[in-house]
């Protein structure tokens, strides 16, 4: 199986910075886009940022300008810098990713995977 663990969350002032990391781990033979969504309390699931395998970038227009993603590939772990947090970034952050595991020698499988989520709080 497939594993990502998110880490970097807590709780910061307005205006300060938060970074997340989140790692896949298992039988990967490649990790294709990986990006992160966030939660808020009464609200849907939202791309925050999302990046290829070739390191092209996407972003929410909430956070363009204060966030940036990035990846380093042969440690199969995305980032997400935070910077100028706002209290309207407080929710849970997940890592997901489009994962190429190899199932058995000579058979791989692509499936996309969630992390299990790590909470960001920007209080006022």
């Amino acid at each position: 199986q497939v594993q990502l663990v998110e880490s970097g969350g807590g709780l910061v002032q307005a205006g300060r910075s938060l970074r997340l990391s989140c790692a896949a781990s298992g039988r990967i033979f490649s990790v294709n886009a990986m990006g992160w969504y966030r939660q808020a309390p009464g609200k849907q699931r939202e791309l925050v940022a999302a990046i290829t395998s070739g390191g092209s970038t996407n972003y929410a227009d909430s956070v363009k300008g204060r966030f940036t993603i990035s990846r380093d590939n042969a440690k199969n772990t995305v980032f997400l810098q935070m910077n100028s947090l706002k209290p309207e970034d407080t929710a849970v952050y997940y890592c997901n990713a489009d994962v190429v595991r190899t199932v058995i020698p000579g058979f791989r499988q692509e499936a996309n995977y969630w992390g299990q989520g790590t909470q960001v709080t920007v209080s006022s």
